[in-house]
């Protein structure tokens, strides 16, 4: 089997690319088995290729199943953790603009009786 590329599997459905892997595994299987009992050469060399297409199936089908719930949750108030941006836990974990800006009770009190006071400068 010719190595596969990424953008023909996105065009395929989830059936084929499962028949896909059921077949590059297969392939796999009979590879192995051939380096066991002595196989050409050219067939010890495929086997890395038949790896690497497998997991470029996987990745295929991983991406789409993560964009399907990605669309199934966007606009929702709470999403699952892997689906979430993941950004530094420092930015995750600051105050928002809002709750920083917030004034305590006191502060407003404070700032409505002692308020700036304004001097006209004579020139």
């Amino acid at each position: 089997m010719a190595k596969l590329k990424v953008s023909e599997l996105k065009s395929k459905s989830k059936q084929e690319l499962e028949n896909q892997l059921r077949d590059l595994k297969n392939e796999l299987a009979l590879l192995r088995v051939a380096k066991v009992t002595g196989g050409a050469p050219n067939k010890l060399s495929k086997i890395k290729v038949v790896r690497l297409s497998i997991a470029r199936v996987l990745t295929v089908m991983s991406h789409s199943k993560r964009a399907a719930l990605q669309k199934a949750y966007e606009g929702k108030a709470h999403k699952p953790l892997d689906l979430r941006v993941k950004k530094t836990r420092a930015i995750r974990k600051a105050l928002t603009k809002e709750q920083a800006n917030k004034k305590t009770v006191k502060t407003l009190k404070k700032t409505a009786q002692f308020s700036l006071r304004k001097y006209a400068i004579k020139a």
